[in-house]
């Protein structure tokens, strides 16, 4: 069982800085121009897994939220969404056939806003993912909804199509900060479709919320809070709102003395931990929560749990597969992105015979050591010194020598412990666990200087 989060307000005036969410190592800022289908075909012979993870990317929204940092189209225009699943329907045969020998554990629908399509739209998407891969009767089929822009019976039509688990984009339940970032809705909205997705037998129901909004008080938060666990989500996240108006346009338009300050930000988070820590949810890490019964809980306990580019997950397994402008695929040592603008995602299927691939990276033997460390130490907080040693017939301390040097200071800070053969993070420590994990990234300061992370609490 992971421990519960120690706060501490002097280490968090010490190291809340940015820094990497790790859905992937080298992360996605890594990546250079130049790949193509040659790379893929390539990874997929290379690779030993023959589990397939299916992500698409929708990206259009017919309402701006002005927090959104996600690649996405605002768009009244349903007939857009027809043009895109004609692209899809290109790509999907074009690369279906490279993964025949695959079967489908995981399919998950982004955004944007995927619930944008109509259900004539998404049977037709559906049908054209089943036509071509492997899929099993026990396939995660799972999506992202936004409570305000669902069909009627939209929910029932998603469970016809075999969906089992849907997560819903709340944010937050106060009426002023949903209109201070173009987003109002109902909570009684909200709460019907998480009762009609229950009774619908979804398998699995996850909320997403963000602090750190404008308009934002630690106590109108922790009431929102509350009302979310009324509503007993099997997983949450609770997103920190990063305020990046010069990388997104959107976040323009929101007022920047509405912010929430840093101590009420932190205040907002650490009310939020204890909130739903007491009302039994397990701390998954970063901003995650999941019932202690949930496999994502159960995975973390047995040491089973993983990360990828949909955050944490069961299915490690998987070869990751991405359709859609801007998706990112990871198969075997290979991290592969499509054109991310609409236009230059269109153009490449159609002259590159249904490949929009443009950026990617093949992973070194040097990048595939230093992943499973931080994948160890970012889902599990701990890593076993001699058993990993073995696995990649390395000299722990010789191997990771600058990164034990990065870590003194958090080792003399009680954040991280090295004895017994063991790397283990401290309660003290497990809220910064992606500075840990930035210890062990030799990418990372080659690009430090040129980004802009998210602050990790």
């Amino acid at each position: 069982m992971i421990k519960l989060p120690q706060w501490d307000q002097a280490l968090i005036n010490k190291y809340n800085v940015s820094g990497p969410r790790y859905t992937s190592y080298p992360t996605a800022l890594s990546l250079n121009e130049g790949y193509d289908k040659h790379d893929l075909i390539s990874a997929v012979e290379s690779s030993q897994s023959r589990a397939l993870s299916l992500y698409v990317h929708i990206p259009f929204c017919s309402q701006l939220c002005y927090y959104c940092g996600c690649n996405k189209i605002i768009t009244r225009h349903q007939s857009k969404a027809d043009t895109y699943i004609d692209f899809l329907a290109k790509e999907i045969a074009a690369q279906a056939p490279l993964f025949k020998h695959y079967s489908v554990e995981q399919l998950h629908l982004g955004g944007g806003t995927p619930t944008f399509l109509t259900p004539q739209q998404m049977k037709r998407l559906i049908t054209l993912l089943e036509q071509h891969f492997n899929f099993t009767s026990t396939t995660e089929r799972g999506i992202e909804v936004d409570p305000r822009s669902l069909a009627e019976n939209m929910l029932v039509d998603l469970r016809m199509l075999g969906f089992n688990r849907v997560s819903f984009g709340i944010q937050d339940f106060n009426d002023d900060v949903q209109l201070a970032v173009n987003r109002p809705q109902h909570a009684d909205t909200v709460k019907q479709l998480i009762i009609q997705a229950r009774e619908l037998g979804f398998k699995s129901i996850n909320a997403d919320m963000i602090y750190g909004l404008p308009l934002q008080t630690p106590e109108s938060f922790k009431q929102t809070i509350e009302q979310l666990i009324e509503l007993s989500p099997d997983r949450v996240s609770v997103f920190n709102y990063a305020h990046l108006p010069e990388r997104f346009a959107a976040q323009r338009k929101i007022k920047e003395h509405d912010l929430p300050n840093a101590h009420d930000k932190l205040t907002m988070f650490k009310n939020t931990l204890e909130q739903m820590t007491q009302a039994g949810y397990q701390f998954i890490g970063m901003d995650h929560f999941a019932k202690a019964d949930n496999e994502l809980a159960i995975a973390q306990n047995e040491g089973q749990l993983h990360r990828n580019f949909q955050g944490y997950t069961t299915h490690g397994n998987c070869d990751l597969l991405g359709l859609g402008a801007s998706s990112i695929s990871q198969i075997g040592t290979a991290i592969l992105q499509n054109k991310k603008e609409l236009k230059h995602y269109y153009h490449s299927i159609e002259t590159q015979s249904g490949c929009a691939l443009s950026k990617g990276m093949h992973l070194t033997h040097d990048d595939v050591i230093r992943a499973d460390a931080i994948k160890q130490l970012i889902c599990q907080f701990e890593l076993n010194i001699d058993e990993f040693a073995k696995k990649y017939h390395i000299e722990f301390d010789t191997y990771f020598a600058e990164a034990l040097v990065s870590l003194k200071p958090l080792i003399d800070d009680n954040m991280v412990i090295i004895e017994n053969n063991h790397v283990s993070v401290t309660p003290r420590g497990n809220l910064f666990i992606r500075i840990i994990c930035m210890c062990f990234d030799a990418h990372l300061q080659n690009k430090i200087n040129a980004t802009r992370f998210s602050r990790v609490i």
